[in-house]
């Protein structure tokens, strides 16, 4: 839906009133120019970080209709569960039709209190469970629309070793820094690994730092009830002194902004790290002097961030045996898909292949196309090119595994096999056969029944042979 939820109100009027002042920016040099003749967005572009005249009115661009009307689009293209009222994203659009004035007022007022966040557990990939919280749909608006303008204002001044939640950064980056790194003599690596980073964010260090670069008063305090907003959890409502919802849409630059700290102390000690939001790997060139940057990075986070380091997660250990994004990195720079990576994947596709799931090998197909597109879009960069390949072998393998569990029958499995041009006596004999399915999907027969020139008439997409594509 590419509708405007929001007309120009009185937001709009008060940054014109704004923009026909005499705002003066100064660049890095001193030199002062007025800010005209140019768009809103441009101007906001151009004003350094402490210009208070600008930060002490982004409400008022907060609440702007293109600001508010991005925000709205986001959120609807991010979908998500509904939130403790049970609005969908789908029913967002009436509620700000029928509330925009009071809405807005609140917002401009800094009055704007938000609803409690539901929490959401969903099980982690090295087990235990995650803790999400999910805000309503109208809290993920105010909390993407304010994200939009504290992002212009903050990001530019992140550390360009940090790749996480950031426009033009990616954890492909990150991975092809850390190669670099590697290649370059730095095999030993300090796997850093926060202890429940988003529970553990303490609220007043985190303010602190906002308001030495945001002098909005209204802002701050909604960004500080957003942080304070309790949690429900099966009907009762659990209040917060420390942390933020890992699931909101304000969460990403926050724990940036947190984190940004760390990054310059290691900037200042001349380290070479890359950051994906709390994933954080220092390299170095021997054992030694791992342990000695462990031991200082665990005294910084702790003294300055009150945040602690996960003893059984961390480690000092050669880079090839630490998983970072998915990859392990090996001792002369190239980057791998993770054993944990490959074994998750594989999980995904059992549960897709599954012989009970009464779905036509067409639906599967399908299906797997979906997931094996996406899942090579982030695991290009593997250099061995023996893991999409093998890959490829055991997915070619599950789907003749459904193949047999569809046909059931010996004499169903025969004549399907001759069909396709096996001999009757080889045909029988593997009909007939006393082996398990996922034995039998491997015997020649099936072998040259579903041969990868059938795999390719039933449009399987084939990882290898993508992978080799984007290779040149």
């Amino acid at each position: 839906m590419n509708e405007e939820v929001l007309e120009y109100g009185a937001a709009d009027k008060d940054m014109k009133d704004l923009k026909r002042s005499n705002i003066i920016s100064h660049d890095v040099v001193g030199k002062q120019r007025m800010l005209t003749g140019t768009s809103e967005e441009q101007q906001i572009a151009k004003v350094v970080n402490g210009n208070e005249v600008l930060t002490e009115k982004l409400m008022e661009r907060i609440c702007q209709k293109a600001n508010l009307n991005r925000a709205y689009k986001q959120v609807r293209k991010n979908k998500g569960a509904a939130g403790v009222d049970g609005m969908t994203v789908d029913e967002l659009s009436d509620w700000i039709k029928k509330h925009k004035e009071t809405f807005i007022e609140l917002l401009l007022t800094g009055a704007y209190k938000p609803q409690e966040v539901k929490k959401v557990e969903i099980p982690k990939p090295d087990g235990g469970l995650r803790q999400l919280g999910i805000p309503t749909v109208v809290d993920r608006l105010v909390q993407q629309a304010i994200a939009q303008v504290l992002n212009d204002i903050l990001d530019k001044e992140f550390s360009e070793f940090s790749y996480g939640f950031r426009t033009g950064r990616n954890a492909h980056q990150a991975l092809r820094q850390a190669g670099r790194y590697v290649k370059e003599g730095n095999d030993v690596v300090i796997d850093i690994d926060i202890e429940k980073f988003f529970d553990r964010v303490n609220h007043d260090i985190l303010m602190s730092k906002l308001e030495k670069r945001i002098k909005d008063k209204r802002l701050l305090r909604i960004i500080r009830r957003f942080l304070e907003t309790g949690m429900m959890w099966q009907g009762v409502v659990i209040n917060r002194e420390e942390g933020m919802p890992q699931g909101g849409n304000l969460s990403p630059l926050l724990s940036n902004l947190m984190l940004d700290e760390l990054d310059k102390e290691l900037e200042k000690r001349g380290h070479k790290f890359c950051r994906y939001a709390d994933d954080c790997n220092i390299y170095v060139r021997s054992k030694k002097a791992g342990e000695r940057v462990m031991a200082s990075v665990k005294r910084f986070l702790e003294k300055r961030l009150r945040l602690k380091i996960n003893e059984n997660k961390s480690k000092v250990a050669m880079a090839a045996e630490c998983k970072f994004l998915g990859y392990n990195v090996l001792n002369d720079g190239r980057l791998v898909i993770a054993k944990e990576s490959i074994k998750r994947f594989k999980d995904k596709v059992v549960r897709l292949t599954k012989g009970n799931r009464g779905e036509s090998l067409e639906a599967i197909v399908k299906r797997l196309n979906s997931l094996l597109q996406g899942w090579l879009g982030y695991y290009q960069l593997t250099e061995y090119p023996g893991q999409p390949e093998a890959l490829d072998g055991w997915i070619r393998r599950r789907l003749r595994c459904y193949v047999l569990k569809q046909k059931k029958r010996s004499w169903t499995i025969a004549k399907y096999l001759m069909m396709l041009g096996v001999e009757a006596r080889r045909a029988w004999n593997t009909a007939k056969s006393s082996k398990g399915w996922w034995r039998l999907a491997r015997s020649p027969a099936l072998h040259q029944a579903l041969n990868k020139n059938w795999f390719d008439s039933i449009n399987l997409i084939s990882l290898f042979r993508r992978w080799k594509m984007l290779k040149v």
